[in-house]
This record gives structure tokens, sequence and C-alpha cells, in this order.
């Protein structure tokens, strides 16, 4: 029998060993991880992005096109289902990585409410697939990961803690705790009349202080059960007082202003229904220059590509750092595979109708529950491909409970501001700007092009411009024009 100081190290050798090919091909235990924890991450992701399967049909079959067509509820709620459960597994068996895809929120409001008013459905979605194959380009040429390099270390840190702040202010929206008030100061307010007045929003907080009690006593599952026991009580609630849906007349005024947002946690008819696909190739490349100028094409790309490109970017960078897989640089493993993969979800969310399919931010709740590898998107993209057939039951999860999960996933990213030293004023403002103006304009597009371009411009007027990476300075100039995209597609188009 062996002793002394080479038998523990023989014993933490084994202890590291993956147990099977799967955990090889993962690298779950190499990561300290285990199949209990990617299952229940996997689950907790999409739980907190199940809203998607509603919200995205929401936004897009709202609209009419120029042509006066609109997409079909149903159909757009199966094609987002399929896109994001396909991309949610390819991306984990590519990458490796805990980061589960779904239609972006920021992309599919941009193309209901700008694009469309312009071109029809089929050819807003071939822009989408258009602005895709840049993307995969970008970053099979190195491209987008040269851009992802010339990015300061304060900056990927501050992104990430903006990113923190972005989801928190998505959860607080989505319970209801925060409202806006319709007047101009202040423009967002506690609640209804500056108080929680709503079942809903009082179920937001006994679920975030349960899931909050669970996280901070470490226990196993927390973040999942206490998402499980706030939908189990919110169904209980419903069944017993019937609070209903809040909703909106005719002029605009809210209905039943008390009720569940967006889903009400109540299953009717059958829990089981077929999709329906029809919506997958619906797209038209021919498009007709004689009702949209060129130039106007060309600047709607150019805004697909820039809030894909850095949303995608950003969100990575913070799902990395909170994962722990991330190095001081702030690169993450198979990282050139992730970003030609992202490119790809735009192409397929545009195939689909579905709108860009990206990385969403609430992956964060699974890795805050323990997932570490692509297993966990495995298990996150198999539960999106059965939400196709199972809309009914998805839709019991109340928005109210589901944005508890972010609150907490947005307090353990905000953690990451530690590592910034505030000591130079040149940093202080950027990351400032970069960390404020993501939640404050509900875009993360937005937060990052104003770090980049106050970072550039600090720096150059204050002694330091040698030390801005050149490719800094070109994605500011960028940023710049994607700031003013409005009135320089006005000044090109009114010579059309």
């Amino acid at each position: 029998m062996t002793t002394g100081p080479a038998a523990p190290a023989r014993e933490a050798r084994r202890d590291n060993e993956p147990r099977n090919a799967v955990d090889r091909f993962f690298e779950i235990t190499k990561r300290g991880s285990t199949f209990g924890a990617e299952i229940r991450g996997g689950l907790v992701t999409f739980v907190t992005m199940a809203y998607i399967v509603i919200l995205n049909p929401i936004i897009l079959s709202g609209t009419p096109d120029v042509a006066g067509n609109a997409l079909e509820f149903g159909q757009v709620g199966a094609a987002t289902a399929l896109t994001a459960g396909v991309m949610t597994i390819l991306f984990g068996l590519v990458t490796r990585l805990p980061f589960a895809f779904a239609a972006g929120l920021g992309i599919n409001a941009f193309v209901a409410f700008s694009v469309v008013g312009q071109v029809t459905w089929p050819e807003a979605m071939a822009l989408v697939m258009i602005n895709g194959a840049i993307i995969v380009l970008l970053a099979a040429t190195g491209l987008r990961k040269a851009i992802f390099d010339a990015v300061p270390f304060q900056l990927k840190i501050a992104i990430t803690v903006g990113i923190g702040l972005f989801i928190a202010f998505i959860g607080f929206i989505n319970s209801g705790f925060v409202t806006a008030t319709g007047a101009s100061s202040p423009p967002v307010g506690l609640g209804v009349n500056g108080s929680v007045a709503t079942i809903p929003t009082l179920l937001f907080v006994v679920t975030l202080v349960l899931t909050g009690v669970l996280v901070a006593l470490r226990v196993k599952g927390g973040m999942l059960i206490g998402l499980v026991t706030g939908t189990v009580l919110a169904v209980i609630v419903e069944a017993i007082w019937h609070v209903g849906a809040r909703s909106f007349d005719a002029e605009g005024n809210v209905v039943n202003p008390g009720g569940w947002g967006l889903t009400v946690p109540a299953l009717t008819g059958s829990p089981v229904s077929l999709p329906d696909l029809s919506l997958v190739g619906q797209v038209d490349f021919a498009f007709d220059f004689g009702k949209v100028s060129a130039v106007a094409l060309v600047m709607i790309v150019f805004t697909l590509l820039f809030t894909n490109f850095f949303d995608a970017m950003g969100t990575m960078t913070g799902l990395a750092k909170e994962a722990d897989l991330a190095d001081e640089k702030g690169d993450f493993p198979r990282i050139k595979s992730a970003l030609v993969v992202e490119g790809v979800g735009a192409i397929a969310g545009g195939a689909t109708s579905s709108s860009s399919s990206t990385v969403f931010i609430e992956s964060g709740a699974g890795i805050g529950e323990g997932a570490r590898t692509g297993l966990a998107n495995v298990v996150t993209g198999v539960v999106f491909l059965l939400a196709m057939f199972l809309t009914p039951l998805t839709s019991i999860v109340p928005t109210e409970i589901a944005a508890a999960a972010l609150i907490i996933v947005g307090a353990m990213m905000m953690a990451q501001i530690r590592h910034i030293d505030f000591g130079d004023f040149r940093v202080l403002l950027p990351v400032f700007l970069t960390v404020t103006v993501m939640p404050l304009t509900y875009s993360i597009a937005n937060g990052i092009g104003a770090g980049f371009v106050s970072w550039v411009v600090i720096h150059a007027l204050s002694g330091n411009a040698r030390k801005v990476s050149p490719l800094l300075w070109v994605v500011g100039a960028g940023f710049l024009i994607f700031f003013a995209r409005g009135p320089i597609e006005m000044l090109f188009g009114a010579g059309l």
C-alpha cells in the first residue's frame, strides 16, 4: 500500500479524470462541474428563457409589413422554439459552453418596428440572414476575434457588469416592480403609484427572497427550487383569486392593471399541440428597389450587424466571466468557434422567420446554478424542442416569477466590478458609461458603443492616444456612425 505525499496527488488526479465519454467530451469534471449541476443549470436556463416562446411572437406577429401582411402568432412561436432548440444544442456541441440561444430581443424589436415598415417580412428575414453571413465571415477570418482582443480589459469587465445591471433591470420591469410613470420626470417608478400593489409583483418579491436565501445557503438547485416554488404558488393563487391577464384596450389604456404581464399561470385545454412550421424557408432576396432604396437596405444591415455583433460579444464575455471560464484577457475556450456559430444563429433565425437567434443573457441563470459546459446547452435545447409541442405548459411560468432569477444573476455579475481599479478617470468614465447606458437605453450594443467611443476620445485627448489599439479607433468610428445612423440615412436618402 502506497503512503506519503504521492498518494494524495494520485488521488487528486484520479478525482479529475473523466468518468465516461460524455464527461470527456464536455470536460465536465475538468471544469469542476457534475452531471447533476449541468442538468439543473440547463433546466434553470430554459425556465428563465421560456418567455421568449411567448414574447417573440407578440413582438413579431403584431406588426404588418409594408405590404400589409403579418406573421401568425402560433407559427412564430413554433419557429422560435425550433430555432432556439437547434442553435442551443449546436452551440453546446461545437463550443462545449453553457450559453443558450434564442431570438434576440433588441434585434426582433428593430425588425418589427423599423425594418418591416420599409420591406416585407420575407425580405426582412433575408436581411437578417445577410447580417448573419457577414458575421460568420468576420468570425471565420479572425477579424471578429481581433476586434474582441483590441477591447481593453477594463471595458470587458464593464461589459460584464453592465449586462448584470441590464439583466436585473429586465427582471424589475418584467416583474412589475419597476414601471413607467408616463411622466417626463421621473420616467420610472416603484410598482403602481409608488408601491407593490399587485399579486404578481408580490409573488415576484416572495420568489426573489426565497431564491436569494437558497443561493446564499448554497443549496444545490436553489435557483430551480425557487423558480418552481414560485410557479406553483402562482398557479395556486390564480386558481383561487382568478387574477387574470393585464391587457390594453383600443385607446391604449391598461385593462386589469393588477393582472399577470405576459403569461397567466393556468393550464387550459390540452397541454400538447402540434407545431406549425410553415414559416421555415419564407425568405425573399429579390428586394423591390422601387419601394426601398439600396442605401436604406445597407443601413438596415449595418444596424443589424452592429447590434448583433456587439450584443453577442458583450454577452459571451459576461457569461464566460460569470462561469469562471475566461482568462485574464477575457478569452474563453473555443472562442473562434463560438463567434462563428453565433453568426450561424442569425442565419438560422432569418431562415425560420423568428429573427436573429443569438446568445441569451439569461444563460447566466443556469451558470449561477452550476452549469459550466455544453451539456447544459443540450438539456436546454432539448426542452426548447419539446416546447414546440408543449407551448401551453411553457406558458405556465409567469414572467414575474422568472424575473426573480434575473435579479439574482444580475447581482452575481455585478460582483465582477471588484477587478477594476478606478483610480484613473480615463478608465472610470468609459466604464461608468458602459455600465449605465446598457440598462438605461435597454441595449447592450449602446452601452458598449458609449464605452468604446468615450475610451478612444478621452485617451486621445489626454495624451494617451498611442495606448489605444488601431482596431479600437476603427470600431469607435463605426459606433459613431451607428449612433448617427438615422440622420445619415435621411441625408443620403434625401438625395435618391
